[in-house]
Parts: C-alpha cells; structure tokens; sequence
C-alpha cells in the first residue's frame, strides 16, 4: 500500500489529538512489521497528529535469559522476576528494544525521544501480586502502576515530541519493577484521556472462534466481554488484555482498538481508513 495516496480529509478528525500505541514485543522479532509500524508512526506524526508509543519485549527478555542462562518461570501468565530477571528486562526493554525504536524513528525525521517509567518518576510503581485459590504469590519484581506523571508526558507532547516508553516503574524508594505493557498503556491513556488507545498484537482482535478468522469481532461493549469471558469465549492470555481495555475506558480513554501489527500499515489503515480490526466501546 503506497501510504501517500490517503487523503487529507482522512486526517481531519485526528488533527492535534492524542493516541497511544503499544507495541507488542512479538511484533519486534519480524523487521519487516516493525519498519512498517514505524513508517506509519512517522506519517501520523508529520500529519499533525500526537503520539506516544508504549512497547513490551517479553520474547527478547525470555531470549537474553536464556543466553545468560537464567531460569525462568511464569505464574499465571506473570514472569517471576528476581534480581537477575529485572537487571535483564531493564537492559532489553530501556537499552535495546527503546532505543533502537527511538532511533529508527528520529531516521524516518520524527522528532522521538525513549524514556524509561523510572525517568522523571513517569511511572510510580508499586509491588504486584498473583492469587491462587485467595492465597497471595510473590512474583518478585513486578510491579503494577500506581500513578503515571502526566506532566512530563504533555510537555513532551507539546514540543512535538513522541514519547517511546519502556515499562519499568519506580517506587518512592526507588527500587525498579518490570510492569506489563499493556498495563502501562492502559494507565498511560486513561491518565492523559487519550482519544485512541491502540494495542498492536500478532492477531486481528476477539474471536467468536479462535480457529475462524471470519469470527472476527468488529465492535463490542464492556458489557459484551463479560458475557463472552464468562463463557470462556473470550480465554487465555486476551483476558488481561482486554481487562486493560476495559479499565482504560473507564477512567479517561475515548476509543480503544486491537489490531495486527503484522499486516503491513495496519496502523493506517485503522486510523485513516476505519479498517475494522475489534473496537471495544463503552456500553
């Protein structure tokens, strides 16, 4: 797709509005995709539209453990991270997945700065927490946001500036946690009240059936994906995901969406062509 060809009348309703991306890390394995994304950041921002970018990196940090020899484990779909595993994750996350992206967008003339949650106190974190059957499981150094500065985010917004935020949070008594991406997007846009928030997977969105494509769900109501989770429609690793979406909607975010970051513009599409991927609305 020749991303010149969209119109201006496409941009109107996004001219000087806020959207935050995040940015899977499975999507950070295929150069490709990553380019792509990357190049549709650059357009949107040159347009005049306002953007940070939140990115994960859970295969990269499972793959430098690895290469240290560091075991791993995941308790409920959370890493437990020790000492070792949060030195590892900052490295990855604020060293190399940050600023890499930071870098390839200052190439494509974006004027992006990378920021870590521990810079300017960006993201206050605090200890979190897993349960088993009400019983409380320490999960070492995860952390969960407790409160995100505004402040520094909308300075930086103002001085044309995109943001690229790796998820490490910092208590009052700075010690550092690794927060789950989503999260930090989540409470990022509902801090700011963002008028998209934008979750880049490796699939299209909610299913009917996982195993149909043509299931996909277009739109949904909160009140939707209760009934669908309690009917184990919607399962697995997309609960929290979309527990995220819920809870952004509900302090602040205007419009959440899911789409396939694998599919070259797919952030284009969704902003200036309304390709529906899966919107989640408030009911």
């Amino acid at each position: 797709m020749s991303i010149e060809y969209l119109s201006k009348n496409s941009l109107k309703k996004f001219k000087n509005k806020l959207l935050v991306v995040k940015f899977g890390g499975s999507l950070l394995k295929n150069k490709k995709n990553k380019e792509s994304f990357l190049q549709d950041i650059a357009y949107l921002k040159n347009k005049g539209i306002n953007l940070i970018l939140v990115h994960g990196g859970g295969p990269l940090i499972s793959s430098s453990l690895n290469n240290l020899n560091i075991k791993t484990k995941f308790i409920n779909g959370l890493r437990f991270t020790d000492e070792k595993t949060i030195e590892v994750a900052e490295m990855v996350l604020s060293g190399k997945i940050n600023k890499n992206l930071t870098s390839s967008l200052c190439n494509l003339n974006v004027k992006a700065i990378g920021i870590s949650g521990t810079d300017c106190n960006l993201i206050k974190a605090k200890k979190k927490y897993t349960f088993n059957s009400n019983q409380k499981i320490n999960l070492g150094f995860v952390g969960e946001v407790e409160k995100i500065n505004t402040d520094i985010l909308k300075e930086l917004v103002n001085l044309e500036y995109v943001p690229v935020i790796s998820p490490i949070g910092c208590d009052a008594k700075g010690q550092h946690y690794n927060i789950n991406a989503d999260y930090a997007a989540s409470a990022i846009s509902s801090s700011l009240k963002a008028d998209k928030l934008i979750f880049a997977t490796d699939v299209d969105g909610i299913y009917l059936d996982i195993k149909d494509k043509k299931s996909i769900i277009k739109s949904i109501t909160v009140d939707e994906i209760n009934t669908y989770i309690e009917k184990n429609i919607i399962s697995g690793g997309m609960i929290p995901k979309i527990k995220c979406c819920i809870k952004s909607l509900k302090y602040g975010t205007k419009n959440v969406s899911l789409i396939n970051g694998t599919e070259e513009h797919s952030l284009l599409k969704n902003i200036l062509e309304n390709k529906s991927y899966t919107t989640i609305l408030k009911n």
